[in-house]
């Protein structure tokens, strides 16, 4: 019914697609170059800009008043920035927190938020007013140094930039979710990029190399240590895109009796204390810090959170290590130089092409500053010219003012004034006349002609612009260079202690005595404690126990498979001894068709005898074994029906090899390669079968055996000696009372 109202020639029929990618681009643009990207030139965001911009009007200079926050807020959101007023706000209270930006632009009165991650204010109740850094950007604003444009409502006009004296975007930093694009911008040390910048003046064409040497990396409120590489950092800086590994400073404390104390004084940028406490608090809770006893915040006005390590003979350094693995005391800072160039084209710079946008710049407001001071200049001396004309002709020009109604004229036809002229003769005041003697009208004239004739010179010369530029920069430099609370570096560097990955893990993980238990069928699991009575354990059907091994949480579990591949399980990952456990190829990712040959307690000093059922193998140190992924680690190469049998400590100097034939072979133990992967060598040589036994021994205690009934059996070298032979022979049948199960009946590895 309402459609048929409706004129037909009024009707537009559009295509939804269509529409849907207009109205969608138009929101992208507006998020991308009016919230979310600061402008490469001043550093700013446009709420950024407009606050500060309100400010200015409001005469909010660092050397006046306080004026409520509501007040700016009212006038940033009436005038210029048509948004929430607590959106407002929260950018207000940011560019007045020290712990958010590294040079605050806006001095605040009140509760403005803390460390901590206490909430500021509510606007009504605190005051601000301009930093003199914030001046700095607003420098030469009147003197036409950039340009304007109307207000969302067209009644007023707004900058489109700031003069930016001060290198403001690496300087503060900024971060910013867009559509489709985001920025990330971590703060820097002024001192630092004036002198990149002056650098790059001198050379334009400098390298990142020599730039990184001025500037090392950010430098953040909060202070904190970075422990990035030279070469992570210089690829970050020269392609605008990359991160910073960022720790707590802390420092060790010694107490009585040898015991310490680790005492954290600088926690990482944009990390809340109060939320960093508390997930420690949590990981202690659940023993997953067994090196810390406990933690506690001392601090007031300075960060001091104190940590407790469990006895004095924990490695403090340690300890932080697994502190820095788990908590936010170690965080990663991202770069991402994502800004707007010329405040219109998205653009990723490095910090090259950055500081080179901003000289950019900086020349241009020079010269924008310059022009608008030479036309005052010349407005100024044309007026001069016109008061000379007064002084000579004093009563004839009071004469015509005092006759005429219209005085301006006439001026200008007798004594060939222009109307600029007349109508600052028009203006003066009766008490200027005293002043007007030729001499002070000379001097200044020849005082401006000289200013002229310098600023001229400026502007036809860009060597002597870029002059001007570092002029100002240095000047800049020093000023916060002689700033104790702004002008040293905050962040140190260092590099990451050189801690063994496995020493860490074992750092967090509570210590405990466990008994592991491994089934026939491959099934494991763990008891808590070391459990001696082991026949109440219950298996699935079929199943019964295979080994039992002696452990502590800390421990690695190394597991050999037929297959030939080795594979490391965490004793603290097992599953608990309640139940019948897990399989472990599904816990190692083994193959199917693989069975496991050997299950142990890792040695990383220890060498292993690994063979197949072929009779050959080799020695490996144990260390080179380890996988540190579920699949594992190809150590002997099988193919065909052959298969990795035995694994076995090599902790002697004879071999003893027993065949499937029941033939026993006694060799020197040197006489087997040690390598970390192959087939091996022939241990032993079989017409018919395969190896069914191995064992490494001591020469002096000679070989031992354990028949059915659990009693041992040990022979002497001397009474082997018809045995011993050398590497790949057949052998002979074993001695009288040799087991009939041919297996020697000795653990395979000791686990202790």
């Amino acid at each position: 019914m309402g459609q048929d109202l409706i004129p037909e020639s009024d009707i537009e029929t559009v295509e939804l697609r269509d529409a849907l990618e207009e109205r969608y681009l138009a929101y992208a643009l507006s998020t991308i170059m009016h919230r979310a990207l600061p402008d490469v030139r001043d550093g700013l965001k446009p709420v950024h800009r407009r606050l500060l911009f309100a400010m200015r009007q409001l005469r909010l200079d660092p050397s006046r008043g306080f004026k409520k926050s509501a007040r700016v807020v009212g006038d940033v959101i009436g005038k210029f920035h048509p948004h929430g007023d607590q959106a407002v706000y929260d950018a207000l209270v940011r560019l007045a927190q020290q712990f958010a930006v590294r040079y605050p632009l806006i001095e605040g009165q009140g509760n403005f938020g803390n460390i901590v991650g206490d909430n500021p204010a509510a606007m009504r109740y605190t005051e601000a007013r301009l930093t003199n850094v914030a001046e700095l950007l607003l420098d030469g604003i009147d003197e036409d140094a950039i340009d304007f444009r109307a207000t969302y409502d067209g009644e007023e006009e707004e900058p489109v930039v700031l003069p930016g004296a001060f290198p403001n975007l690496l300087a503060n930093g900024a971060s910013g979710i867009a559509v489709g694009m985001a920025t990330s911008i971590p703060p820097h040390n002024a001192v630092e990029l004036c002198a990149a910048a002056l650098h790059l003046i001198k050379a334009p064409k400098a390298t990142i190399d020599k730039l990184i040497e001025l500037v090392p990396g950010p430098d953040l409120p909060t202070g904190g240590i970075l422990i990035e590489d030279r070469a992570t950092v210089r690829e970050a800086y020269r392609t605008g895109r990359g991160g910073f590994r960022l720790r707590a400073r802390w420092h060790v404390e010694d107490q009585k009796r040898g015991a310490y104390l680790a005492v954290v004084t600088e926690i990482p940028y944009q990390v809340q204390k109060a939320r960093l406490i508390e997930k420690i608090a949590q990981l202690l809770e659940a023993k997953k810090l067994p090196l810390v006893a406990d933690i506690r915040d001392e601090s007031a006005e300075d960060v001091r959170v104190v940590i407790e390590p469990k006895s004095r003979t924990v490695d403090a350094t340690l300890m932080m290590e697994s502190l820095f693995k788990l908590t936010d005391l170690e965080t990663r800072v991202a770069l991402n130089l994502n800004v707007l160039a010329d405040g219109i084209v998205p653009k990723v710079m490095g910090l090259r092409e950055a500081l080179l946008a901003w000289l950019a710049h900086r020349r241009d407001v020079l010269l924008r500053r310059s022009n608008h001071r030479l036309a005052a200049i010349d407005r100024r001396l044309e007026i001069l010219a016109g008061f000379l004309v007064v002084y000579l002709n004093l009563d004839e020009v009071i004469e015509i003012i005092r006759n005429n109604d219209e005085p301006k004229p006439l001026l200008c036809r007798r004594f060939d004034l222009s109307e600029l002229q007349a109508e600052a003769i028009l203006n003066m005041r009766l008490r200027s006349l005293r002043k007007l003697e030729e001499m002070s009208i000379r001097r200044e004239h020849d005082d401006l002609t000289a200013e002229r004739r310098e600023i001229a010179k400026l502007v036809a010369s860009e060597k002597r612009q870029w002059t001007a530029v570092a002029d100002e920069i240095k000047a800049v430099k020093a000023t916060f260079a002689k700033d104790e609370a702004l002008g040293p570096r905050r962040t140190g560097f260092a590099d990451a202690p050189d801690h063994d990955v496995d020493d860490i893990q074992t750092a967090m993980i509570e210590r405990e005595p466990i008994t592991v238990v491994v089934s026939k069928k491959g099934w494991i699991r763990a008891l808590k404690g070391a459990v001696t009575d082991l026949d109440g354990l219950a298996f699935k059907s079929g199943d019964s126990l295979r080994w039992a091994l002696a452990a502590e949480t800390t421990d690695k579990l190394i597991v050999a498979a037929t297959g030939g591949r080795f594979f490391a399980i965490a004793a603290d990952r097992l599953p608990g001894g309640r139940g019948h456990g897990e399989p472990i190829k599904l816990m190692a990712d083994m193959d199917a068709a693989d069975e496991v040959t050997s299950v142990f307690v890792h040695d990383p000093e220890r060498l292993l005898l690994v063979a197949g059922n072929d009779g050959r193998g080799f020695v490996v140190r144990e260390a080179d074994v380890v996988a540190n992924t579920r699949k594992g680690r190809q150590v002997m190469n099988v193919s065909g029906g052959t298969e990795l049998t035995r694994c076995v400590a090599a902790s002697g100097d004879m071999v003893a090899v027993l065949g499937d034939n029941r033939r026993l072979l006694i060799f020197p133990l040197d006489q087997v390669a040690q390598m970390p992967r192959g087939k091996g060598v022939r241990l032993q040589r079989y017409r018919d079968g395969g190896l069914a036994d191995i064992r490494v021994f001591r020469s002096e205690d000679g070989l031992s055996w354990r028949d059915g009934s659990g009693r041992t059996f040990t022979r002497s070298m001397a009474e082997l000696r018809d045995w011993i032979g050398t590497r790949a022979q057949a052998g002979r049948l074993p001695p009288t009372g040799f087991p009939r199960a041919n297996r020697f009946g000795t653990p395979e590895i000791e686990t202790g």
